[in-house]
């Protein structure tokens, strides 16, 4: 009886969990802490945090995997609309570190609020156009282009262009899926190259630098460039086998900044080399692969266009870090999912692959 007790409560626990999802998701947080310990060595207190961290996202993935997406829409208006306060408040009363005001102070620990939005704007306009399914003209997508707009001005004016650029993809993917014209999207990319100029000039100072330094590194190798500069030495030092776990010696003599956060991929092809990068890819291409197939299975709008947009900002995560370090991409803010150290993107990536597995799991019940 006890047997069958604990048989019934195991099957409950993992009935709306996705086993290939949470797999590849596992594997790439075990990659990822093995290569936060080694950047992080003389800090231990980092590696337990970063295992806390861990936890604490997959819990939230298991728990939002058990709602289903007809309650998940429900979060859109309410969560997009706490949101935009929250962002509203930073502007005013937000914790200014090195030039940037991105942070709101609770007293016992303080908050990123622009991470919520890139859950609360694709959940906001997958409800949008869910409701709206039955006709959808020019004006539902310039409605949900504007509710994509504020967002992303709020978060860019912090300044904090590497998550307005997540935030960003994460609403045009719902749009994008929700079938909006190519000939609109033609039209769009023309306007944004005809006022790239005009952008050029609302650019910081150091955002503009760092756009020229990627033309050429050289320029500035002890300022804007070194980030570049040093990653690109640690990639190739690493040959094709890597130096070995804990061998890196641009890691440990610290030549690699932000080397457990945003440049952690440099210190893994330094002591993984090669064939590790090329089993990293594949296992960022099974996770993108196996999200596209559930959005081409989902049932609904609002799960198709809601799966379409976690998947492809899990890959626009991976492919503007993975290009920052390599030196084909401006340096910005974006971690690499699942294994840069830290709270907030971790817990925000965890309830993204969450809301896969709910989009799938509950499908298949409906099914059978």
């Amino acid at each position: 009886m006890f047997q069958q007790f604990l048989s019934r409560v195991w099957r409950a626990l993992v009935a709306h969990l996705d086993v290939p999802l949470l797999l590849i998701t596992a594997a790439l947080m075990v990659v990822g802490l093995v290569t936060v310990y080694s950047a992080t060595y003389d800090a231990n207190n980092r590696m337990l945090a970063q295992v806390l961290n861990m936890a604490i996202g997959l819990c939230a993935m298991w728990a939002v995997a058990q709602l289903p997406p007809q309650k998940l829409m429900r979060f859109g208006v309410p969560l997009y609309a706490v949101g935009l306060i929250l962002l509203v408040l930073v502007y005013f009363f937000g914790i200014k570190v090195n030039g940037a005001r991105r942070w709101l102070s609770l007293g016992f620990t303080r908050i990123q609020p622009a991470e919520i939005l890139k859950i609360a704007v694709p959940l906001m306009l997958a409800w949008y156009f869910h409701r709206h399914e039955a006709l959808l003209k020019f004006r539902h997508y310039a409605i949900a282009s504007l509710l994509l707009l504020v967002p992303f001005a709020l978060i860019a004016k912090q300044p904090d262009l590497g998550t307005a650029i997540l935030v960003g993809a994460a609403g045009f993917y719902v749009i994008f899926f929700a079938g909006v014209s190519w000939w609109l999207i033609g039209g769009l990319v023309a306007v944004a190259a005809g006022a790239a100029p005009f952008v050029w000039t609302m650019l910081h100072d150091y955002q503009r630098k760092r756009i020229l330094t990627l033309i050429d590194p050289a320029t500035d190798p002890l300022g804007a460039g070194y980030h570049i500069i040093q990653s690109t030495i640690a990639i190739g030092s690493g040959g094709n086998f890597g130096k070995g776990w804990l061998a890196g010696t641009q890691t440990h003599l610290e030549f690699i900044p932000e080397r457990h956060t945003d440049f952690i991929l440099a210190v893994f092809s330094e002591e993984r080399g090669l064939l590790g990068n090329g089993i990293l890819l594949l296992l960022y291409l099974l996770l993108i692969g196996r999200g596209l197939m559930i959005a081409a299975n989902a049932s609904t709008l609002f799960a198709r266009v809601m799966a379409g947009s976690v998947t492809l900002s899990l890959f626009t995560y991976v492919f503007v870090n993975m290009g920052m370090v390599s030196g084909i991409l401006p340096v910005v803010g974006v971690p690499l999912p699942f294994m840069s150290y830290g709270g907030t993107a971790l817990v925000t990536l965890s309830v993204g692959v969450g809301i896969l597995m709910s989009i799938h799991t509950h499908r298949m019940l409906v099914r059978t």
